[in-house]
């Protein structure tokens, strides 16, 4: 197995990464980050009404520069580098015009938010997402949203592919078909660039398009036509059966080979979902939960199809056969907001800086920006560690982490956060802790679920930045969650999962298990229960939850349009 290397290339929010991997021990060569230009620029988003659309070119843009860069480092005969795997964030669609290109690069669609990807936390199609979800439980037949939690979400494929072609008519009559993100990637990497053939990803299609093999595929005609017909003959554009990410998509083009310094014998993986691979990149097995914690979390179990059955877990993000390892069942979870809580808090803290000391006349402008950029770059890690000093109180305040909506259990986008006991003696360290509590709060509901429904969970494993970068966070998580918590070794998780498939889509090992035995990196540090603080959060998460149960009791429910 000498002298065999594969690519893991992770798509994130804001930035893509390639990492070179020795496909016969986990060794990373080489890595390097492209950061998306035209998303850095705040293009094509209205965040006040939650709408996150990122340009393709972004993403094209950066898949050249960041494999062209690894290859390069590595120097690395490239006749050696058998394999390479995609994963994105998802559920992201994008809106593909008849030749197979993104419709953004489409003359007359350039700069329009509605023909580019519409990413993961976009939260446009409220209404759609609760139409879908009344549709489901009343229309007397196959409640297509069982394998899915049973609750369909404003960030799935269905929901947004909806809302935009009510929207936007020219997207409507241009766009012969849509992609998931981590398949459309994929797609403009092979030689064999055919829309009726090309292979779907498992992932995306099971957990986010109510795709499942007990329905022969997508959700039957007579159901999307009561929701539009449009979606009928979208559907004969889609794709019928699913591939698992340890198969061949197919092989390098010639054109891409060229441009990346690669050859046109390296195999193309189908594409995967970011917090799949970072599980297996985490040597998930069964009765571990991985949690990918960023700006958001994802969470992931798997389990064999014998201890699943017919148990369908309630309000999660879906159960399917392979997309995780393939053999077993993957299970999905998340919170629409995780670290994006904490930038939240440092945005509000951060307004003086960009309103009143951008405009002070006592001081030179190359000064106020290095101090702007120093109290920015200081200030989360100066929350923190006051945060970390103040003791566990049940009179301290109590905060929500649905600033972005709630993911799982039960999705509702429309949920807003909140916070009570506050007083004139609270300060911002409070505050911060409030808001870490919370978002461990909202963990340990994910996980209750998983339990009270009867998925056995033994230890949870932390990736991504926060877990790697936030001591504070993961002790107060692993307190609130009774249960250790292990931090995977590796910084790039996603990325080595994605080489792990790559490998075994390459023919270098037989399934993933052998794979994830061979290439995976381990564990660095654990944090277990303190037991006099779990009894404290045991008061503060009974108060967190009667603030959610207030809260939802008070959200109104979205209004579900007609459509003619």
């Amino acid at each position: 197995m000498k002298n065999e290397y594969v690519i893991g290339l992770d798509f994130g929010t804001d930035s893509v990464r390639a990492v070179l991997t020795n496909a016969d021990n986990g060794e990373e060569l080489a890595s390097h980050v492209h950061w998306y230009d035209r998303w850095r620029q705040k293009k094509y988003c209205e965040p006040h009404s939650n709408q996150f659309r990122q340009h393709p070119l972004d993403h094209i843009e950066g898949m050249e520069a960041t494999i062209k860069t690894v290859v390069a480092q590595s120097q690395v005969d490239p006749a050696y580098i058998k394999g390479i795997c995609i994963d994105t964030t998802g559920s992201s669609p994008v809106p593909v015009y008849k030749d197979g290109r993104p419709l953004a690069l489409v003359e007359g669609f350039e700069e329009n938010p509605n023909a580019m990807m519409v990413l993961w936390k976009d939260h446009t199609a409220i209404d759609e997402a609760a139409e879908i979800n009344h549709l489901a439980k009343s229309w007397g037949g196959e409640d297509f949203t069982k394998y899915e939690g049973g609750i369909y979400s404003s960030e799935w494929f269905w929901a947004k592919i909806l809302h935009i072609i009510r929207e936007d008519k020219a997207v409507s009559e241009q766009a012969y078909t849509w992609m998931e993100h981590c398949d459309l990637m994929t797609y403009w990497l092979i030689v064999d660039r055919d829309l009726e053939s090309f292979k779907r990803s498992r992932c995306a299609a099971g957990h986010k398009a109510m795709w499942h093999a007990a329905w022969g595929g997508l959700p039957a005609d007579d159901f999307l036509s009561q929701l539009d017909p449009r979606l009928i003959t979208l559907k004969n554009n889609l794709y019928q059966d699913t591939y698992t990410s340890d198969e061949v998509a197919g092989k390098l083009s010639k054109e891409w080979a060229q441009k990346l310094g690669l050859t046109e014998d390296t195999v193309v993986a189908v594409g995967t979902f970011d917090a799949h691979s970072g599980a297996v990149g985490a040597e998930v097995e069964e009765h571990t939960l991985v949690r990918v914690m960023g700006t958001s979390t994802c969470d992931i179990i798997v389990a064999s199809n014998d201890a699943i059955g017919d148990n369908l877990v309630e309000g999660i993000c879906g159960q399917v056969d392979g997309s995780v390892i393939p053999g077993m069942v993957g299970l999905e979870a998340g919170q629409s907001a995780f670290g994006d809580v904490l930038a939240w808090f440092g945005d509000i803290l951060n307004w003086p800086l960009d309103h009143l000391l951008a405009n002070s006349s006592l001081i030179d402008e190359a000064t106020k920006q290095k101090l702007t950029a120093e109290i920015k770059q200081n200030l989360l890690k100066q929350l923190s560690d006051a945060a970390e000093k103040i003791p566990v109180s049940e009179s301290a305040p109590v905060a929500l982490d649905w600033v972005n909506g709630r993911r799982t259990p039960d999705a509702n986008q429309a949920l807003k956060g909140a916070m009570m006991n506050l007083t004139l003696g609270t300060q911002a360290p409070q505050i911060f802790r409030a808001l870490v509590e919370s978002i461990c709060f909202g963990a340990k509901n994910i996980v209750d679920r998983f339990t009270n429904e009867g998925v056995r969970i033994d230890t949870v494993v932390g990736i991504g930045g926060v877990a790697k970068k936030s001591p504070f966070i993961m002790q107060t998580l692993a307190n609130v969650l009774n249960m250790p918590i292990k931090i995977a070794v590796s910084e790039q998780a996603p990325a080595l999962g994605a080489a792990m498939y790559a490998a075994v889509a390459a023919g270098i090992y037989t399934n993933i298990q052998e794979a994830s035995s061979k290439m995976g990196s381990g564990f660095e540090a654990e944090y277990h229960p303190q037991h006099d603080q779990v009894e404290l959060y045991k008061t503060l998460f009974t108060k967190y939850s009667e603030l959610g149960a207030f809260v939802e009791s008070i959200t109104k429910t979205q209004k579900q349009p007609i459509h003619e």
